[in-house]
């Protein structure tokens, strides 16, 4: 969180009477249907994001390319400061697309043992499937946001196209990981929301034009025990189909496969 909103968050707190009274109803009237709330998804603002125009109503004051936002709050955070998260879980999805030039949109989510993905032909850098369709790999990161004031917040984090490789390579660095105990001395591989990382956004380039992608890199293992059961828990309610993303919010709006989500500029 950048050090401005952490302020306000912090300035907007009540009195610590009003606290004392709000924690003595803690959760009360937030028994929603889960299926109706919505898991924010965390991205960065490209070129042709709607979040930096104006006379969208999705726009974001003060926000810019590069940066990272939550698709459902519309904070934002700087790019190049990044934010921490403590990964909870992980899953990919394939998405079908219509292509750009058929006019785009987003067509709807296949199973992972649909035929079809292993049946489709490469043209350039896109995957076609048999029915003329694109198909997009995407690598899904829950994961909690530890906030400047330490209180976390949840999003997913999706990692597709020339993101996949830096999901890749997160995942490795993931698997790699081991601690030693300080009492037995034993080596054990910690769990995966005990690790934080921080992912700031980059500048990149090819022939095409430039882009912004994730930056990944390992922020130490989670030292709060509240924190640690907060991430477990988020993992547990994922796991039961609790927490779900929202098909819409999965595709990215929408738009074209290639649409604004790494869009050359």
């Amino acid at each position: 969180m950048s050090k401005a909103i952490a302020e306000k968050a912090q300035a907007g707190l009540p009195s610590a009477d009003v606290l004392d009274f709000l924690v003595g109803h803690e959760g009360e009237g937030l028994d929603y249907d889960s299926s109706e709330l919505q898991i924010p998804f965390i991205r960065v603002i490209q070129a042709l994001s709607p979040q930096i125009k104006k006379n969208d109503p999705a726009y974001i004051p003060g926000a810019s390319m590069g940066d990272i936002f939550n698709t459902v709050t519309g904070e934002y955070w700087e790019g190049d400061t990044g934010i921490t998260v403590v990964p909870c879980y992980q899953e990919t999805k394939y998405l079908k697309f219509k292509p750009r030039e058929q006019g785009g949109g987003f067509m709807g989510e296949l199973a992972k043992d649909n035929p079809d993905i292993s049946r489709t032909t490469r043209k350039g850098a896109k995957e076609i499937l048999p029915d003329g369709m694109e198909l997009v790999k995407s690598d899904q990161h829950y994961c909690l946001i530890v906030g400047g004031e330490g209180v976390p917040s949840f999003g997913i984090i999706d990692m597709k196209s020339s993101s996949m490789k830096i999901s890749r390579r997160w995942k490795t660095q993931i698997k790699m990981l081991s601690m030693k105990h300080p009492k037995t001395g034993l080596i054990v591989s910690p769990p995966l929301f005990g690790t934080q990382w921080l992912l700031s956004v980059n500048e990149e380039s090819n022939d095409q034009g430039s882009w912004y992608n994730w930056a990944v890199a390992n922020a130490g293992f989670v030292k709060d025990k509240e924190l640690c059961e907060a991430a477990m828990n988020f993992r547990k309610s994922i796991m039961a189909g609790e927490s779900k993303a929202v098909a819409e919010d999965v595709a990215g709006a929408g738009a074209s496969a290639a649409s604004t989500e790494e869009a050359p500029f």
